[in-house]
This record gives structure tokens, sequence and C-alpha cells, in this order.
């Protein structure tokens, strides 16, 4: 796997962020029974910036925790097994499958670990495992989409050993 990571703003986490990003990306993949080696992009950022992005990108002009940006339209969620048969899916150079782009605001993670009274790496573990099941065509607009996203959320914070 591998994280192309990315780092803006002057609040830092008092965690190593691509360490943990990679392990939670991971586990996750390995719940999903991903057959392929993956790459993802991270970029950590600032409430404005993830603001401005959320304004021009979802036209929702407010901070939010995480932005996910697919780079695969799956036929079904979770599920890999025509991929190949899709064009771009594949970095050319590595042959790792291409998921997309994760953004995730600092202030938030700093914020909701407060907030929901955990820590910081299980809020920021939290957020990479929910932006990895986006990756891979999970949604959570339906009730039984949510309901299962929560329970794959749950099954993967708990196989990576992350309590609530």
């Amino acid at each position: 796997m591998t994280i192309y990571f990315d780092e803006e703003g002057a609040v830092k986490l008092p965690l190593s962020c691509e360490e943990t990003a990679e392990f939670a990306a991971r586990t996750a993949l390995d719940v999903l029974m991903c057959p392929y080696e993956a790459q993802i992009n991270l970029l950590l950022t600032t409430n404005e910036e993830i603001r401005r992005m959320n304004k021009e990108f979802r036209q929702i002009d407010r901070e939010t925790d995480v932005l996910s940006f697919p780079m695969i339209d799956f036929p079904s969620p979770g599920d890999f097994s025509r991929l190949e048969e899709m064009e771009d899916c594949f970095d050319p150079e590595t042959g790792e499958l291409m998921l997309g782009d994760i953004v995730i605001s600092k202030d938030k993670v700093l914020e909701q670990a407060k907030d929901y009274g955990h820590s910081i790496l299980r809020e920021f573990s939290f957020l990479i495992v929910h932006s990895v099941l986006h990756l891979t065509g999970y949604d959570h607009m339906k009730e039984d989409e949510r309901a299962c996203m929560e329970d794959l959320q749950r099954m993967i914070m708990e196989k990576a050993g992350i309590p609530r």
C-alpha cells in the first residue's frame, strides 16, 4: 500500500499520521478482501481549507471533518471483481489500485476526539476507515447503506485494535 501524504497548516496531530493512515487503510482493505495493493492520496489540512473545498466540490459552505474523492465508480460497494476490465483503475508504474483522495481537517480531528471522549488516534483512524469505505463505493445516504457502513466501520476498528 502506498499513501501519498501531504500536510498543510500549523496544527500538528500528536501521532505518526502517515503510519497510522496506512495501518487503518490496510486494515479496512483487508476486511473488505481487496485483492490488490492500493494507493491513496491523503491531505491533512485546516478547517479553513476543508471548508473552501467543501464549498467548491459539494456546494456546502461549512467545514467538515473529512472529504473523500473516489477514483473508481464501483458497480456495487466493495466489489473488486471487475476492476481489471476497467482501464484507468491501476497505476501503470506500480500496478497499484488507485482508490482516490482523502482530505482530513486536523482541527476537526482534535475537536471531535475531545467531543466524543476518545483518543486522537481513534478519531484519526476512524476518519481514514470511513473514507476508505467511501473510496470503495460505500455510502450512508440511505438507512440500509448507513447501517452497513456503520457495521463495517465497527468491524474494521475492532480488527485494528483501536477501541472507542
